[in-house]
């Protein structure tokens, strides 16, 4: 069961990314290239959500709740997945 939370996790992140893309003009206009928002697909999928969040809704202006987002995302998308765990080792 707790593999299938972490898979559940790692998921949601990239079903919300295709989502926003196939329904909506989300990313429409932000990215000069295509290959931006395929590395944060791929490698920081938490991190792209926030960064396309505040060009929308904080009109690109990187002020303090922003940057405190932005540091969340991106500690969200650089933690292990498997969590780490103490072994306790007994004689």
């Amino acid at each position: 069961m707790p593999c299938l939370m972490a898979l559940f996790a790692l998921f949601v992140p990239r079903v919300v990314i295709v989502l926003l893309w196939l329904f909506t003009h989300w990313f429409s206009g932000i990215f000069s290239i295509a290959l931006w928002p395929v590395l944060g697909f791929v490698f920081l999928p938490t991190t792209l959500l926030w960064y396309t969040a505040v060009q929308h809704w904080f009109g690109g202006q990187w002020t303090l709740w922003p940057m405190v987002g932005i540091v969340i995302a991106l500690l969200i998308d650089l933690s292990p997945a498997s969590g780490r765990h103490r072994r306790v080792y007994v004689r």
